[in-house]
């Protein structure tokens, strides 16, 4: 979850909405009516006289899945341990997953990940949540403390829904993300449970090879819509297309 564009429809401006060209290998939404419907219901009061009075970009993600049968063995890192969860550790997870997502694409999509604020209470929502998974929530400490942030919820009997994986942007290309979610997901087999999923922003290159190297496979394509202002600051909608 977790930024070169791979594929990005085109801009919703004030003159009405474009749509993408049909593709053969993925559906999407070609129906304008319909389209205009959904617009509407996820902009509420922001969609005037049929037109809209803003950009609307579209983010392509891939919605992943593996079982957890035959995983690689996870070690961590030397000099690196895996703490478990804690409520103390509430904010390490919120500063690492703040200074992971500041900037970032995926900060746009989901603006609760671009503040320490917004981290912080997105993660004391998750941990409250009947469906938190205590064992897959995982900080990595590293020499200069926690470097590192994972956690799930329980999407179905069996299955996990990873939730955010975060590496400190001073500590990536270290092999280090890979170490986290393989100790997450062994920590997941242990618990019961049979297979994770993921979603990831297509243009997240390093992260979507990361999820193919461990076996993730693509199950669907979703697009995130992300409202435009007309500074450029984003303000997502609700609204997405699968």
């Amino acid at each position: 979850m977790i930024q070169s564009i791979a594929k990005r429809w085109p801009r919703v401006i004030s003159t009405g909405r474009h749509l993408p060209e049909h593709d053969s290998r993925e559906r999407v939404a070609t129906n304008y009516s319909q389209e205009r419907d959904r617009t509407r219901q996820s902009l509420g009061g922001c969609y005037n006289g049929g037109m809209l009075s803003f950009a609307v970009d579209y983010h392509k993600r891939f919605r992943m899945e593996r079982p957890l049968a035959g995983l690689p063995e996870a070690t961590a890192p030397m000099g690196y341990r895996f703490r478990a969860w804690q409520p103390d550790c509430l904010e390490a997870h919120a500063e690492v997953l703040a200074a992971c997502f500041c900037g970032a694409t995926d900060a746009q999509i989901f603006p609760t990940l671009g503040s320490r604020e917004g981290c912080l209470k997105l993660f004391t929502e998750v941990v409250r949540r009947r469906d938190f998974i205590p064992e897959s929530t995982w900080l990595l400490v590293g020499p200069q403390g926690p470097c590192g942030s994972i956690q799930a919820l329980r999407e179905r009997t069996a299955i996990a829904a990873i939730q955010n994986i975060g590496i400190r942007p001073e500590e990536q290309g270290r092999g280090l993300g890979r170490a986290l979610l393989l100790h997450m997901l062994h920590a997941l087999e242990r618990a019961g449970y049979g297979r994770a999923q993921l979603e990831v922003t297509v243009s997240n290159t390093p992260a979507l090879r990361l999820y193919q190297s461990l076996g993730f496979r693509r199950s669907k394509v979703v697009y995130k819509a992300v409202r435009m202002s007309a500074d450029g600051v984003a303000v997502p909608t609700q609204e997405s297309l699968e």
